[in-house]
């Protein structure tokens, strides 16, 4: 019996001009577990006249997960927060009640030729941790779990599976799972997974159930528990997923909450421009989308 319940291929958007490929949400596939948001960046190569800058913008009801193959990112927010991100490591921001922040090419890489390839993801917040006071955390590279299982250098970006635990504090059980590997090899993991669980092909690709699936597309499990597939050589895959939420998540634009007048409420806030600024970032800002449709979101 087949275990694979769905198959996404990453739809282009654009964020502030910067062409992405997206992959949650899915009209058939709100969520992931607490998983709301995923998009791949890049890989693009810029030259001395482009650069990444999205100016600041809010978000609630979510903690943010940055994390780059390649590239940086200078971030500032409304917390008072200014630090460079660079291949390997997390910003892990945490709206709860309200944040602003931007994401930009660092000042001393404007005049240069730079690359820019990662991933944009958003958690939703259990129900009851909604409103708390925003945080900001950053964890190097070095203090991320990395280890080898045979040919396969895996790593756990986020949560706590496969007797390792991030460093990341995520607010709820999840995982995201990094598996690197140069030579064709079986993945057997699942009677360590739990919850919800979507595997996304980054470079390369893998075999399952008799398919041959490619870089792009994500594959939701219909059973984490049943997670087996074969990596093919030189590739790079990530299996994000964990347990759902009871409550029903909506999303208004960069705002996510279990409900909808809290959704209204940062609306309206953000259009009279009553969130607090970023220090040294508040010449500018995003402003609210009109045509953005409110999403309820489910598993």
């Amino acid at each position: 019996m087949s275990n694979i319940n769905l198959v996404i291929e990453e739809r282009a958007a654009d964020i502030a001009g910067f062409l992405v490929g997206r992959i949650l949400p899915f009209r058939q596939k709100r969520m992931v577990g607490p998983f709301i948001f995923i998009d791949h960046m890049g890989p693009v190569k810029m030259n001395a006249r482009e650069h990444f800058d999205v100016a600041p913008h809010p978000h609630i009801g979510l903690s943010t997960l940055t994390f780059l193959f390649e590239g940086n990112i200078m971030h500032r927010d409304s917390i008072g927060t200014e630090i460079e991100i660079s291949p390997g490591a997390v910003n892990w921001m945490t709206a709860g009640k309200g944040v602003v922040h931007s994401e930009r090419t660092p000042d001393y890489l404007r005049d240069s030729t730079k690359l820019m390839h990662g991933l944009q993801i958003w958690v939703a917040l259990p129900k009851e941790l909604e409103q708390m006071e925003p945080e900001f955390h950053h964890i190097e590279k070095k203090d991320i779990p990395t280890w080898e299982d045979g040919e396969v250098e895996i790593t756990l970006v986020a949560g706590e599976v496969l007797g390792k635990k991030s460093p990341v504090p995520v607010h709820s059980k999840l995982f995201m799972i990094e598996l690197r590997s140069k030579s064709k090899q079986t993945i057997n993991i699942g009677d360590q997974l739990f919850g919800e669980s979507g595997l996304y092909i980054v470079e390369g690709g893998i075999e399952a159930e008799g398919n041959t699936f490619e870089a792009g597309n994500m594959l939701i499990a219909k059973d984490s528990t049943l997670c087996s597939f074969t990596i093919l050589e030189n590739s790079l895959v990530y299996i994000f997923g964990g347990e759902p939420f009871p409550e029903t998540r909506y999303i208004d634009w960069n705002f996510v909450s279990s409900s909808q007048e809290t959704l209204d409420k940062a609306r309206e806030k953000w259009k009279r421009q009553e969130f607090d600024k970023i220090p040294g970032d508040s010449d500018e800002f995003v402003p609210y989308p009109d045509r953005v449709k409110n999403l309820k979101h489910k598993k």
